[in-house]
């Protein structure tokens, strides 16, 4: 029996999804005649107070089109050097938008006013990128799962509207932070410009990402989705899947975060391990000792049909999600406490 623990996007659609999938009423989206999409992009706008949503087949395809409508080529977003808009999307940034990025940094992921005020390029210094654009991550992926205060959000919201900056969030794994905090996703539809929302992580379906945002910044959302080739015919099927996991999949978020607790605290107490970063959602982030070889690390837990991830200088990371199950979870923590290295 594997186990694989390298991302909450291994999973495989449940009987329930299964039987959505095949039930699904479907059109041509394109024409935006697919009633099963319609319906998903009006559930999930109103669920936010949004004005516009629009379902796209990928996360990163959703974040690269809201920095495009955001931006103007030339100019320069801010966002944290672990974003995964920077990392994560094939350089998508500058090759799709023409925009560069101002890296700045913070405590797993996070980033405050303060620091993106800092980074503010004065806009009449024409020798510098125009600053246009904020971009953060809820939860951050990097930064384990860690979760925004939402008063700091907020502040960054007054230093974006003092300084006429649009705002995006790329909530990938928004829904983690909104489950794990009891938040009102209201709040979040209010507070940004876009917000990018992912259902092919936590909560399981196959594919698709679902943009929302106000009227002015989502008027050219599907033009974009069109030149980025994100345009889908009868996609009602996937998100036939979504709308299953926001009845079916939303809740049982909590048995992820109380797993991966469960496994940094586990993971706490191993000789072999120097440091665990606090385990707030879904995602731990560990690092093993100096002396200990990653390789062979990674490779005792790949005799024991573990998968999970290395994210590079010494990072290693453990997602949990739906097809993670107790006795998997047992099994595991038996694995980790067995190690002898």
């Amino acid at each position: 029996m594997m186990i694989d623990l390298r991302s909450d996007t291994v999973t495989k659609p449940t009987q329930g999804m299964m039987e959505a999938i095949m039930n699904a009423s479907v059109g041509d989206d394109v024409y935006k005649e697919d009633p099963s999409v319609n319906a998903l992009e009006a559930r999930v706008a109103e669920m936010f107070g949004a004005d516009e949503a629009l379902f796209f087949p990928t996360g990163s395809m959703a974040n690269q089109a809201a920095i495009k409508l955001h931006t103007q080529p030339g100019e320069q977003l801010i966002c944290h050097e672990w974003a995964h808009v920077y990392n994560y999307e094939g350089g998508g940034v500058s090759f799709n938008s023409g925009v560069s990025c101002k890296l700045i940094g913070g405590d797993r992921g996070l980033i405050t006013a303060d620091v993106v005020k800092a980074a503010i390029n004065p806009p009449d210094f024409y020798h510098s990128p125009l600053t246009s654009l904020v971009c953060v991550e809820n939860t951050t992926n990097k930064g384990g799962g860690a979760c925004y205060n939402f008063q700091d959000l907020q502040e960054i919201k007054d230093v974006c509207d003092r300084n006429g900056l649009k705002y995006h969030l790329d909530g990938a794994r928004l829904w983690n932070a909104l489950v794990q905090n009891n938040e009102n996703p209201k709040s979040y539809g209010a507070l940004f410009d876009t917000i990018s929302l992912c259902f092919s992580k936590g909560l399981g379906t196959p594919i698709g990402t679902v943009l929302i945002g106000t009227k002015e910044a989502m008027k050219n959302a599907m033009r974009v989705r069109k030149v980025l080739g994100g345009g889908m015919r009868q996609v009602g099927y996937m998100a036939a899947a979504g709308l299953y996991a926001l009845d079916h999949h939303l809740d049982r978020l909590r048995e992820d975060h109380r797993n991966a607790k469960e496994i940094a605290d586990c993971l706490k107490k191993q000789s072999y391990i120097k440091k665990v970063e606090p385990a707030e959602t879904n995602i731990v982030i560990f690092y093993l000792k100096e002396e200990v070889s990653e390789i062979q690390f990674m490779n005792l837990l790949k005799e024991r049909q573990v998968k999970i991830s290395s994210m590079g200088q010494g990072k290693l990371r453990i997602v949990t999600h739906l097809d993670y199950t107790p006795v998997m979870h047992q099994q595991f923590l038996q694995i980790l406490n067995g190690i002898n290295i």
